[in-house]
């Protein structure tokens, strides 16, 4: 049985399904304003693992990624680039789709905007005020009354008492209490508004998501997920919000994953230690990206440095290499074989990919040992349900960064024609000089029968 790691419960727990046979997952998904950064990338990619699991495992899976289209910062990067905020955010959701492409990532069943649910978070706020759990203060803002909610702080082990002022939430005088947290924002000068109740304005960003997964996935569903810095007050809030209205559970399993750090510290602009996948891929294949956020387990720090890309470009490619052992059709996976019984051991134990890459890993030695083509077709059909190895092997271990050069394509090519001339004119000190220089360039050649064939090192 999945066993899920359940941070309300702060331990793992059988998981099973509100209805059976089907899961109903929502992720907190970009605030679209800039390209996606490695955090991003973290998320993205492990929450495509999820829905894939689920997925392999039999079940129905509908999968919500939402996508935040209206903020403060995207107010202020708007009027910085002097455009609509719709153009902002549709350039950059183009920008977050094509990194999410190249990353291997699916796209979820629903991605809502949130502009389009503004109706389904005023009912909500509605329904917190009727409740006695919402408030319009005196500059027009509607908050959310935390100290009449009892269970404020289950999520993240806060006490409120242990609360204090300012602790990632606005100070504002104009609230009842400095942890109350706002839900319906007034309409400022020179910012986009909608109609309401409480006068013209704009929604706050926790009462988005409470919105439209309850319009998507119910009142109360399976799964909740996004990084380990939403776990409070984002998705502390989320919870406060909706079981306040709905009056039951608002979610059964909550997920987190860790921080990225760069140096044993947490990524940020401030440090400076900031990174875009778009820079990434620059210099690495999007697999090796992909697999490098997927060796880490979840949960744990993924700690950033281009020895590890380079260390995990290098364990991919060997990966790839025995996929060139055997011939071998696409095939599905057989379950019952042994490898494939403890990648399921693997995945079962709360999504453990590090034991699960270690599985492909003996059974790319195995393929090797024996030149099988079933134990080929099993290691890119387990893979495949990480998202890995889903590419031509030869396509994969010939791709470079567009650093054009003497690494081209071409110029290899060219290289080895001149090393064959050469073996065949008995010119054997040119064809060593030759094979030595690619080797210096990270091109390692492969002489056969048949051919030369090359691979980057």
């Amino acid at each position: 049985m999945l066993k899920i790691y359940n941070s309300l419960a702060r331990e793992k727990q059988d998981f099973v399904p509100i209805t059976p046979g089907q899961v109903r997952m929502y992720v907190c998904g970009m605030t679209v304003y800039d390209f996606c950064h490695l955090g991003h990338a973290r998320v993205l990619v492990v929450f495509d693992m999820v829905q894939r699991w689920l997925r392999a495992s039999g079940l129905q899976v509908t999968y919500v990624r939402n996508i935040t289209d209206i903020d403060d910062k995207i107010i202020r990067r708007a009027q910085e680039n002097k455009q609509s905020i719709g153009e902002l955010t549709a350039r950059f959701i183009d920008f977050m789709d094509a990194d999410a492409t190249a990353l291997g990532v699916e796209k979820p069943d629903h991605e809502p905007r949130a502009t389009a649910y503004v109706p389904q978070m005023l009912e909500l706020i509605g329904q917190l005020e009727s409740n006695g759990l919402a408030y319009q203060a005196a500059d027009g803002d509607v908050n959310f009354s935390v100290r009449k909610f009892p269970g404020y702080g289950k999520l993240s082990g806060k006490s409120i008492d242990d609360l204090r002022a300012g602790e990632r939430v606005e100070v504002d005088a104009a609230k009842d209490d400095p942890l109350d947290f706002v839900l319906w924002k007034h309409a400022r000068e020179g910012e986009p508004f909608w109609p309401s109740p409480w006068g013209n304005g704009r929604p706050g960003w926790h009462i988005e998501c409470s919105a439209m997964s309850s319009e998507l996935l119910g009142k109360h569903f399976d799964i909740h997920g996004g990084g380990q810095d939403l776990q409070f007050p984002h998705h502390e809030n989320e919870i406060a919000q909706s079981e306040g209205a709905h009056h039951c559970q608002f979610v059964n399993y909550w997920m987190h994953n860790g921080f990225v750090r760069v140096a044993d510290e947490k990524m940020s602009k401030s440090l400076g230690n900031f990174f875009t996948i778009r820079e990434i891929v620059k210099k690495y294949h999007p697999e090796v990206l992909r697999f490098f956020i997927l060796r880490a387990h979840y949960r744990s720090p993924l700690n950033y440095s281009e020895t590890h890309l380079d260390d995990a470009r290098q364990a991919l490619s060997r990966l790839y290499t025995a996929l060139k052992t055997a011939d071998a059709a696409v095939a599905p996976v057989d379950w019952h074989e042994p490898h494939a019984r403890r990648f399921t051991q693997a995945m079962n134990d709360d999504f453990n990919t590090p034991e699960a890459c270690a599985v492909l890993f003996d059974l790319a030695a195995a393929a090797n040992r024996g030149h099988s083509p079933s134990l080929v077709s099993q290691l890119r059909g387990l893979a495949g349900v990480l998202g890995l190895l889903t590419r031509d092997p030869q396509a994969f271990l010939q791709a470079a960064p567009d650093s054009g050069g003497e690494t081209t394509v071409e110029h290899i090519e060219a290289l080895i024609a001149e090393r064959l001339t050469a073996k065949k004119g008995k010119d054997y000190a040119t064809a060593d000089r030759i094979r030595d220089e690619l080797l210096a360039a990270g091109v390692v050649l492969e002489d056969n029968a048949a051919a030369t064939t090359w691979r980057r090192s």
